[in-house]
């Protein structure tokens, strides 16, 4: 019985990802030298496409122990659309699992910043509000009002010091010393036109979090708190008013 078309495209698929397979029957032997080369390109173009996305993890890698784990990841996880600058959502995932690199185990994180970094940038647009309309709502209902975060806003938390990593490799946010014992959390958000990535103390990290996740302005800063003695609310709403993180404040219903 011939095989079925969608049979035939999964394995020239599969052949293609992987350079353990052999061209499927679908190729006649005049065409293998072609495949071959055709497998050689796609390979090329995968990892070029993670590496544009994730260029921190390369450069702390190195650009061939770093073409070997995109290639692991390309056979166990092919893209799914044309657009490569869309594939690479599971490339953290597939670091934190990848033998070779458990030597770097902070390589996941990194990825997960530059993922969230990728993903700040095609975000949509929005209008930030300033800390004059918060100002507006009754003392009496700031605490049950919620404040809503600019959809490109990511915060991550790290048990490894991602930000400093993520500057020192790409030389592109502040320069700082790399201490592998030191937790990092970051927030990334588009503001404007450009991403921007800021190094959050523990109880900064933990608040926006919580506002991430819908709690009240009441909620997010006892979590905060309790996270972190020394957080300052006032500080920290002037703070996160002045850069455009916020876009929304929706006080409690009467």
């Amino acid at each position: 019985m011939p095989r079925s078309e969608p049979d035939t495209n999964a394995g020239f698929a599969a052949a293609l990802a992987s350079d353990a397979k052999g061209p499927p029957d679908a190729v006649g032997a005049r065409q293998t030298r072609r495949f071959a080369i055709y497998r050689n390109n796609v390979a090329h173009g995968v990892i070029e496409a993670l590496a544009a996305s994730f260029p921190a993890v390369q450069a702390l890698v190195g650009e061939e122990f770093f073409a070997g784990a995109a290639l692991a990841y390309h056979a166990d996880e092919p893209p799914c659309s044309p657009l490569l600058f869309e594939y690479g959502g599971g490339f953290a995932g597939h670091l934190d699992g990848f033998a070779p690199a458990a030597s770097v185990p902070y390589l996941g994180d990194v990825a997960r910043l530059e993922w969230a970094r990728l993903q700040a940038h095609h975000a949509g647009d929005a209008a930030p509000v300033t800390i004059a309309e918060l100002g507006a709502i009754a003392p009496s209902a700031l605490a049950d009002t919620r404040l809503v975060l600019h959809p490109s806003a990511a915060i991550l938390t790290s048990s490894w010091p991602i930000y400093a990593l993520w500057a020192a490799s790409t030389g592109v946010g502040e320069a700082l010393d790399v201490d592998l014992a030191r937790a990092e959390a970051v927030l990334i958000h588009r503001p404007e036109f450009d991403v921007e990535i800021r190094h959050l103390a523990p109880g900064s990290a933990t608040f926006l979090a919580a506002l991430s996740r819908g709690e009240s302005l009441g909620s997010a800063a006892d979590a905060a708190q309790t996270a972190d003695p020394a957080f300052d609310l006032s500080s920290e709403l002037t703070g996160v008013f002045a850069i455009g993180a916020i876009v929304g404040i929706s006080p409690p219903a009467d």
